[in-house]
């Protein structure tokens, strides 16, 4: 499992040194919902056909969202960067592949999670803490490239890495930058490359562990339904925080991604609801059939 997770996240990683752009990378992950469906339907499982096109329905609305989102932003959603393509078009097909790996792992490790949350019990934080910590073990292969690239982020000031902070945030902080405390505080702060490092990892950490305690809870395949409309969420809180356009087409992907999850749900509580009349019934008939014979011993 821990191998699984580092390399899961490696491939992910690694996918960026060939030239795929954050809103693809983006979109070609939002695929992970139909990917852990095929997976889980190879290993055993089966699924409702409104389960299976709600999730189709779903991967579609958040590519059109991601699509939507990069767009108003200005951000590059060609595969291949303009004026490069014959330079970068095998790099891009190389990076595809490797989205692709890692997403067909991811799948099957969810699927195997869910498999030993089953059997061995629902221990979440369990397999937390020994999916991470195995993975410090593996991480020791990338040792001189961690180095760089940490003396990189030391090195990083408020003039490389710019404003990453909401406006309104920035105006409540700066009058208090200019103050004698303000200043003493801000010289012994770390640069800001570490700040912002240390605040991924702590936001990393309350992702990581929702994602853990929803997984033993749930199947893998709900777990990503999940993941995906939190992506789109992330998309409309960017739209309010920071002031970016909601265009038509990111409302109209929006729509049909919180559609199909509540399809998806209804669907799942219908068959839940029916599975529980079905226990009940054997139970009752069970007790009445019990107590035919206990009748028929006293006779």
């Amino acid at each position: 499992m821990s191998l699984m997770f580092f390399t899961v996240n490696i491939l992910n990683n690694w996918a960026f040194a060939f030239h795929i752009s954050v809103p693809l990378h983006i979109i070609l992950r939002s695929f992970g919902s139909v990917t852990t469906l095929f997976v889980g339907w190879l290993c055993g499982r089966t699924y409702s056909s409104v389960q299976v096109l709600s999730v189709v329905v779903l991967t579609i609305g958040v590519v059109v969202s991601a699509w939507a989102d990069a767009e108003a932003k200005g951000k590059d959603t060609s595969f291949v960067g303009s004026g490069e393509s014959e330079k970068h078009a095998g790099s891009f097909v190389a990076g595809v592949w490797v989205l692709f790996v890692a997403q067909v792992l991811s799948a099957w490790m969810g699927v195997y999670t869910e498999a030993t949350y089953r059997e061995h019990g629902r221990h979440w934080r369990e397999m937390l803490f020994w999916s991470h910590v195995g993975g410090l073990g593996f991480s020791i292969v990338l040792a001189p490239t961690l180095w760089r690239q940490g003396v990189r982020i030391w090195s990083l000031d408020d003039d490389t890495t710019g404003s990453v902070l909401p406006e309104i945030v920035t105006k409540a902080v700066h009058p208090l930058t200019r103050t004698t405390l303000g200043q003493w505080m801000k010289s012994l702060a770390p640069p800001q490359g570490v700040m912002l490092l240390l605040l991924n990892a702590l936001t990393q950490v309350a992702c990581i562990s929702g994602v853990n305690r929803l997984s033993a809870q749930t199947t893998a395949v709900t777990v990503t339904v999940v993941l995906n409309i939190r992506k789109l969420v992330s998309f409309l809180l960017s739209c309010v925080i920071f002031g970016n356009k909601m265009s038509e087409m990111m409302m109209i992907g929006a729509s049909i991604v919180f559609g199909a999850g509540a399809v998806y749900g209804w669907d799942g509580s219908r068959k839940k609801r029916v599975g529980g009349e079905q226990d009940s019934n054997t139970e009752e008939n069970g007790v009445v059939k019990k107590g035919k014979k206990e009748e028929k011993k006293e006779l």
